[in-house]
Order: structure tokens, then sequence, then C-alpha cells
């Protein structure tokens, strides 16, 4: 299967922003079900345990990487169902996500923007969230679970010459 990679990276003020966005026919608060609800992240991405507020940390359970690890994830902000802020550091680095949601006539679009610390590995980073975001169209709309090969290495040469583009935008800019 031949996907095609939409992730683009942005230059900040403080530093790269890889944006990806999907696009669904339903309201804001369904969409934001998908991506906070426990029981709805188990289909895409894992489930997670504890209490989910701003300043709080869970623990989230990596369900569709190798051994299913379990990790801690804080909660940065959390405004319903327009905006979810998260980070959580590990072996391979600090991890700062957002998700934003606007609705328009009936349809969601979904932003996800990984602050990045550092460009380096980009290619492996971005076909990730591309994987995990075709997961969470599938967890909606039924269908087979997409597979992390066609994502990867495929995807890794159009991330890494994102890094080659100089594009910018302000942060928190939609």
């Amino acid at each position: 299967m031949s996907l095609i990679p939409t992730g683009r990276l942005f230059r900040t003020g403080a530093g790269s922003d890889l944006v990806l966005r999907r696009t669904f026919r339903a309201s804001a608060e369904d969409v934001w079900a998908s991506v906070s609800e426990s029981e709805r992240t188990a289909r895409w991405f894992g489930p997670w345990e504890g209490v989910a507020a701003p300043g709080r940390t869970i623990k989230v359970q990596m369900a569709y990487e190798e051994g299913a690890p379990w990790c801690e994830m804080r909660v940065d902000a959390c405004e319903p169902p327009h905006r979810l802020a998260l980070s959580m550091a590990d072996g391979h680095g600090n991890w700062r996500m957002e998700l934003l949601l606007r609705e328009t006539d009936g349809v969601t679009e979904l932003e996800f923007v990984h602050h990045l610390d550092t460009e380096e590995g980009v290619g492996e980073v971005g076909a990730g969230w591309e994987y995990y975001l075709d997961m969470l169209v599938t967890a909606r709309e039924g269908g087979a679970r997409p597979d992390f090969g066609d994502y990867y290495p495929a995807m890794k040469p159009y991330f890494e010459k994102q890094r080659e583009n100089d594009e910018r935008r302000t942060p928190g800019e939609y």
C-alpha cells in the first residue's frame, strides 16, 4: 500500500512544530471523546488510567508499540472540546503535543501538533504520527487497521526533506 504523508514542519520562535491534520464528519464533542476517553483512545492509541486534569499525570499504555509499554503523561491543558496539551519524557526525548479541534458546519478538523525540541529523528516521528492518526480515523470509521510497515520507512524521506523547508508559524496559530 502506498500512502501519502500529510504532515508539515514549521519553524516557530521556540523551535519547530510538526503539524498533522485529519478531518471528521462529526461534532467537535464526538471527536473530543475519541481523543480523551480511555475506552475510545484504547481503539487507536491505548487506554489510560488516572485523573486527567491540568497539572496531573496519567498512565498511558502504548498498545500498538512493541511490548505495549505503559508511560506517564502529564496533562498540561484540557479545554474541552477544543484543546488538549500533553507532555512526557522517555528514552527518545521530550514529547510535547497538542490536539486542537475546530468544528464548522458539523465537520471537525483535528490539528495535531508535536512541539519538537530537535528535528533529529523527524522521519521516524512523522511516520509514526501519520500511522496513529490514521488509526484514529479507522477506529472512528471502521475498516482494517493500518499496517505500520506501510508508513515506515516509506515516509521517512518525506519528513526528512521537511527539514530543508523554512516555513514559519506563530506558536498557537491554528
